[in-house]
């Protein structure tokens, strides 16, 4: 097995992480990455089986945890309850309860809010060159995010900046500081998150927050810290993917002069799934061997960690023709821009909605949409995203 090096903070690697998949792909279906020290690999077919593997797993033992330092207490409360960090049985009850409250018609019926909230944001637009990112990419997902949990969008700042803090706790290269910043913002989040909950209580309402204190209240043995921990995974998965995800689907369609009829009824589903293929949010996801195992001629010993380079295997030549072209009408085929198995996104439902509405909404109303400037990618590889798209309409 290989060792490769590559920076993940490289300027020329952020522009463009493929053409490093595609020097690690030729090295076999593993290969080791000298700065993140892990396994990886950017086989889809390696992934796709791994993702679906019960002898791997997101939840550390008990026996392997190391102990939490003082500073990153508040943060790890909050882990020690999320979906994301767990395995059955607690993660199926917890995804079961979430899943009553995260319902088709509840999902179903935010189309025309997303549509509203849409042109809303366009109206707003100045008639020269402008970032769409603050002015569209993170408007929309965190307005909706704040009315599907039920909590105020006046608060949206301030969501956003708890958001982005703790969800650079899972980037390459995090210190002291950022592990600071991150527990800061997870102790204000719940403390948030707790009163709002006392006052839903007394005042229940139509919203994800109350769904899931009925879901506790009827014996299901959710708890507070369980409802907090789900509010801020739902939070920071949700926004954090989705601005990215509209951010680097605007940048794709221009880039690409997509044109109209690529985002026309018929077609924009699919359009959608092969923006998320093409250039998606999440690029790394880590599993845990429970066990010695053998996936594709590489054996992982327990407690091993892998590292899944998702937006690699979806550029895989295997499963597609000519993967590293953005091609619109290409017939729609299972990626992995969100996962696999136990863990599939929770979200990726309202994600694809969001596209699938916006996308349009936007370029119908802004037909001349043109970047202005290159696209800037953020220091953020592990969630790619833009730090800046500049347009004009």
């Amino acid at each position: 097995m290989k060792t490769l090096s590559q920076s993940p903070h490289d300027r020329r690697f952020l522009r463009d992480p493929y053409r490093f998949y595609r020097q690690a792909r030729a090295a076999g279906p593993f290969f080791r990455w000298e700065e993140l020290d892990v396994v990886c690999t950017t086989s889809h077919a390696a992934a796709n089986a791994i993702l679906r593997d019960r002898r791997f797993g997101r939840e550390v033992p008990p026996e392997r945890r190391a102990p939490v330092p003082e500073h990153l207490a508040p943060f790890a409360a909050v882990a020690e309850h999320s979906m994301l960090e767990l395995e059955p049985p607690r993660h199926t009850r917890l995804r079961n309860l979430v899943l009553r409250a995260f319902t088709t018609r509840r999902l179903g019926s935010m189309q025309p809010q997303i549509a509203r909230l849409a042109n809303g944001l366009i109206d707003e637009m100045p008639d020269g060159p402008f970032d769409l990112l603050p002015a569209f990419s993170q408007r929309l997902p965190i307005t909706l995010i704040a009315r599907l949990i039920g909590i105020p969008e006046a608060l949206a700042p301030e969501l956003l900046r708890w958001s982005s803090a703790m969800v650079a706790m899972y980037q390459a290269g995090r210190n002291r500081q950022t592990e600071e910043r991150a527990a800061e913002a997870a102790a204000a989040f719940s403390d948030f998150l707790r009163l709002h909950i006392a006052d839903r209580r007394d005042r229940p309402a139509d919203d994800l927050l109350t769904h899931l204190i009925a879901a506790e209240a009827e014996g299901q043995q959710l708890s507070t810290d369980e409802i907090v921990s789900t509010c801020i995974l739902i939070l920071n998965a949700g926004h954090e993917a989705a601005v990215h995800a509209i951010g680097n689907a605007v940048a794709t369609l221009l880039q690409h002069r997509t044109p109209p009829e690529a985002l026309a009824p018929a077609r924009v589903a699919a359009t959608v799934e092969e923006l998320l293929r093409f250039d998606p949010p999440l690029h790394l996801f880590r599993r845990m061997a429970y066990a010695p195992v053998e996936i594709m001629g590489r054996t992982f010993a327990e407690g091993e960690e892998v590292a899944l380079l998702l937006a690699a295997a979806n550029r895989d030549p295997g499963p597609w023709e000519r993967p590293d072209r953005f091609l619109w009408n290409r017939p729609e085929k299972p990626h992995l821009a969100f996962g696999a198995g136990l863990h599939f996104c929770l979200g990726a439902a309202l994600a694809r909605l969001e596209l699938a509405t916006a996308l349009p909404v936007l370029f119908t109303r802004l037909p001349g949409l043109r970047l202005v400037k290159p696209p800037r990618w953020s220091d953020s590889w592990h969630f790619r995203g833009l730090e800046r798209l500049i347009v004009a309409p």
